[in-house]
């Protein structure tokens, strides 16, 4: 009786390590997508028109696919925001959960607010951000193809937030293309 019940505490604690391993493998890999869509954010946005316009196109079609993006900056900018908001709530979400194993349920959002906060500001948005500024056009040619895959994967959700923004801010007296003076150095 007593091996039985060693057993399934021993085979309880493997299945907790094993969920907190995924969690935390999960938190790595969601943290490296919100740098990369600061990144992204940073380096595409502070281009100067006159330097893509005097990119060759290349072979592998990345000047092509920046140009594309360029194109429509409002769009460009939703999806950046869409994927940026979704990985950086999953962080928030998984962080949360993993300490409601070990705290109380305030203490775990209290706890899972801070850490959350620091993490996606500093690895999430500062560091990445200074990249992507500092490596602008390395960069942007790097994920050009990249942000371009997700802009097609998320572009049901994009075009409803597309045009719920630029209804709202016609509607609220604003410039619906309010970006481009941002591409247009």
């Amino acid at each position: 009786m007593q091996n039985a019940f060693v057993r399934g505490v021993r085979l309880a604690t493997m299945a907790t390590l094993t969920v907190t391993a995924v969690g935390v493998t999960a938190l790595l890999v969601l943290v490296a997508a919100s740098a990369f869509f600061s990144s992204t954010e940073s380096a595409i946005f502070t281009l100067p028109d006159e330097w893509l316009d005097a990119q060759v196109p290349d072979e592998d079609g990345r000047v092509a696919a920046l140009q594309d993006l360029r194109a429509d900056p409002h769009r460009l900018l939703v999806t950046i925001l869409v994927g940026n908001n979704v990985v950086n709530l999953a962080i928030a979400s998984i962080t949360t959960a993993l300490l409601l194993d070990v705290l109380p349920t305030g203490g775990a959002v209290t706890v899972a607010t801070v850490v959350t906060s620091c993490l996606v500001l500093v690895f999430g948005e500062i560091v990445p951000k200074s990249y992507g500024l500092g490596n602008a056009r390395s960069w942007a040619l790097r994920v050009a193809k990249p942000v371009r895959l997700v802009s097609t994967v998320l572009s049901p959700v994009v075009a409803v937030f597309d045009a719920i923004t630029r209804r709202m801010s016609r509607a609220l007296g604003g410039d619906s293309s309010i970006e481009q003076p941002y591409v247009d150095d």
